[in-house]
């Protein structure tokens, strides 16, 4: 298993909208292939900062099956318009 960790910006005031975002796309990944689950951590110093973990089985279970898919492009659609940075993403798998 692999985590997705990325690190999101939201604009000002967007907050409770990016997180019933986030909530109305959790079965688009869920029901993608090789995901294992999905979730949003807010910043508490920052709360315009989240973190997302996503379990996947490989990273191209990320990278390749699901950035490829319908689900990627209505998840980039429902959190675009409360992104204020693009996330910066990487990946990490669990040694303790």
């Amino acid at each position: 298993m692999v985590h997705e960790i990325a690190s999101i910006l939201i604009a000002e005031g967007h907050e409770a909208q990016f997180e019933a975002a986030v909530a109305q796309a959790k079965p688009l990944f869920l029901r993608s292939k090789g995901c294992h689950g999905l979730e949003l951590h807010r910043g508490v110093e920052n709360p315009r900062q989240y973190t997302l973990v996503v379990t996947w089985e490989t990273v191209d279970s990320h990278l390749v099956e699901f950035r490829a898919s319908d689900e990627f492009t209505e998840w980039r659609q429902l959190i675009g318009p409360h992104v204020e940075q693009g996330p910066q993403v990487h990946h990490e798998t669990r040694v303790l």
